[in-house]
């Protein structure tokens, strides 16, 4: 496969392409992903309480969660560890084995700074995981909602775990009040996660099962979309920050470009549906929250 520049595969530019992208612009664009993490990267990442990353299961499979740093996280411009590994990874049979792609978010709601890193993993034990770092790119803060971190009072409890049916009234309870929401998606050339919010209720549920949500303008790298374009699937992590709770899921994803669908959404360019697979319900899944003084 031949392309232009190394930092877009195909599936990105052939929805860069569509979505009216210039090439002058995209060419500046690739310039802003670093092949290292800059010394504020760096710093950003260690200062965070968890990741949200993107890792594929073993059919292969794209799945958003969180890997928690109750020690924090080491960083180098080569690599990034924690002691910790990601939420439900045994039970969704999530690949860490080294050499497998995994991408990283972290994101600090408070100051709604976030940051992208993708790589491979290159070590992995009971309670470790360190990524050699192949993509490193800064994010702006559009449509993420301020909130503030704040640790428990005291220990919570372990995590909790069990499939549900995406139409189960514990899935609706999440899905009707989620304005938050991390979509994981993977094309050969490795993983993404990436961020989605707005208005409580962004996530709609359909008579059928599926989740349909609007696709607003942003940095125009088209990483989700491009991904989805090539494997036609993804996976969502939806918290609910006031219990704890989340949801998790992985399914086939579909690009809707009609104008028609998206003009119900103001500002709106397209919708993605999500046709769930399989749905995990987990408590204490993360810290609580509040929402930052407006």
């Amino acid at each position: 496969m031949t392309r232009p520049d190394p930092a877009f595969h195909a599936g990105e530019r052939a929805v860069q392409d569509r979505a009216g992208v210039p090439e002058d612009w995209r060419q500046r664009a690739a310039r802003a992903i670093r092949p290292d993490m800059s010394a504020q990267h760096q710093a950003f990442f260690e200062s965070l309480p968890l990741l949200f990353v993107g890792l594929r299961d073993g059919q292969g499979r794209p799945w958003a969660t969180i890997c928690p740093l109750p020690d924090g996280a080491q960083a180098t411009r080569e690599r990034l560890s924690a002691r910790s590994r990601p939420l439900l990874a045994d039970r969704l049979d999530l690949d860490l084995r080294p050499g497998s792609k995994v991408a990283v978010l972290g994101l600090d709601f408070a100051t709604r700074r976030r940051n992208r890193m993708n790589g491979v993993i290159t070590e992995t034990a009971a309670e470790r995981m360190t990524i050699q770092v192949e993509q490193s790119y800064g994010n702006c803060p559009q449509y993420i909602s301020p909130r503030e971190m704040r640790p428990a009072a005291a220990p919570l409890p372990a995590p909790e775990g069990q499939p549900v049916a995406i139409q189960d009234a514990v899935a609706r309870r999440i899905l009707s009040t989620a304005d938050t929401f991390f979509i994981a998606s993977s094309a050969t050339s490795g993983m993404d996660v990436s961020h989605r919010g707005g208005r409580a209720g962004l996530l709609r549920q359909r008579e059928d099962g599926r989740l349909s949500f609007p696709d607003y303008p942003g940095n125009r790298y088209f990483n989700t979309l491009g991904n989805i374009e090539i494997s036609g699937r993804a996976g969502l992590f939806i918290p609910e920050f006031a219990s704890g709770e989340a949801l998790l899921l992985t399914g086939r994803a579909v690009i809707d470009w009609s104008p028609a669908r998206a003009a119900r959404y103001e500002g709106a360019e397209r919708m993605l549906d999500i046709h769930p697979e399989e749905v995990w319900h987990v408590r204490h899944a993360l810290p609580r929250t509040r929402f930052a003084a407006e």
